[in-house]
């Protein structure tokens, strides 16, 4: 048995221990917020939050999470009424295009900006490293600005 946090929520799972953390994510514990892109942890679809760090859940096994606290998408925001800053400058940017790959997106941008402040185009640039297929590069990079303003404010 394998235990660990998701969300604030203590989790198990009772199977095979080289088990992806996506599909144990997926479908064990229903959080469909992560989504499979590549499988290989090249794509960034499926970003979660261990212990605080981002980490690419499709190449992660599950055994590697006892004892860990992880993030999803669903657990990003502070509350049922207080988004995180980047999912509320991602919603006043109208960042997404067909959405497949915000959920990690979205958690990148928080991971970045608790690592950097007030990032520049560059440190975007360089930290970002998920990809979008519908190109939406100009509109996250905004967005990321905005959140680090938001965040800044107190939001």
């Amino acid at each position: 048995m394998i235990s660990f946090t998701v969300n604030g929520t203590r989790a198990s799972f009772d199977g095979d221990a080289s088990t992806p953390l996506l599909w144990v994510l997926r479908d064990h514990l229903h959080l469909l917020g992560t989504k499979y892109g590549c499988g290989i942890g090249q794509c960034g679809a499926c970003s979660v939050h261990i212990d605080g760090e981002l980490k690419r859940s499709c190449i992660k096994p599950v055994s590697a999470v006892a004892g860990k606290s992880i993030t999803t998408i669903e657990g990003l925001a502070a509350g049922p009424d207080k988004l995180h800053p980047v999912q509320q400058a991602w919603l006043e940017n109208d960042v997404p295009q067909c959405g497949y790959c915000q959920a990690g997106q979205l958690m990148a941008a928080a991971d970045l900006l608790r690592r950097i402040a007030q990032p520049s185009d560059d440190d975007i640039d360089k930290h970002m490293t998920n990809i979008c297929r519908c190109g939406t590069y100009v509109r996250i990079r905004k967005a990321i600005h905005h959140a680090a303003q938001l965040k800044a404010a107190g939001a």
